[in-house]
């Protein structure tokens, strides 16, 4: 819970990683909070406040997850809501002349999204939900310490990039200060691996 309202403030695509990883643990505890406690909460040092704060918090996920039908699989409304707010800033972004070099970095990005889409037979995901699909397969496979071709590792230093780039705007647009006069520039963001996107620790 903490983890996920600090990401949230600094990085909106951690944020959304870290609340995938979040749904899947809770489904690998098969939505029990006494397997969650046993499992994750006791596993941190909390006072007895932080602990029922932090089941609280794990309880009313259990609660939506059942009510949403996300049990098995599929994704938090709430979670939902956070990818169409940066597929609405992505396509906003394309369209405005300022943005000219978070344009050209989402057509360096494209061909891998596009190839990423053709395996996944899956012509509906959209290009940021793809992106993320991506990036999240990909920190599933460093947890599980399975082998990553080159090729593959390419791809996601490029979706990481261009990710980053959404990720800062996103930021800033919620400060008021991404579309501001046209003399107003935004800094590039630093190019981020992958592993930066997601904790590889427990969630807490």
């Amino acid at each position: 819970m903490y983890i996920a309202s600090q990401k949230r403030k600094d990085n909106i695509a951690e944020y959304l990683l870290y609340m995938w990883q979040i749904e899947d643990i809770i489904r690998a505890n098969h939505l029990n909070i006494d397997e969650i406690k046993r499992n994750v909460i006791d596993r941190f040092d909390l006072t007895d406040a932080q602990r029922r704060e932090m089941t609280e918090w794990y309880e009313s996920l259990i609660d939506m997850m059942r009510r949403e039908g996300v049990t098995e699989h599929g994704h938090l409304q709430m979670n939902k809501n956070v990818l169409l707010q940066l597929v609405a800033l992505h396509q906003a972004l394309l369209k405005d002349p300022r943005f000219a070099s978070y344009t050209a970095e989402f057509y360096r990005t494209l061909p891998f999204i596009v190839e990423l889409r053709s395996k996944a037979g899956d012509a509906k995901v959209g290009e940021i939900e793809t992106c993320f699909n991506a990036l999240y397969g990909m920190l599933m496979l460093r947890l599980q310490g399975k082998e990553i071709t080159p090729e593959t590792q390419n791809a996601i230093k490029q979706i990481s990039r261009f990710i980053a780039l959404l990720a800062q705007d996103f930021k800033l647009d919620e400060e008021d200060r991404l579309f501001v006069d046209e003399k107003e520039t935004t800094p590039e963001p630093k190019s981020q691996d992958s592993a930066d996107f997601a904790s590889s620790e427990e969630p807490r």
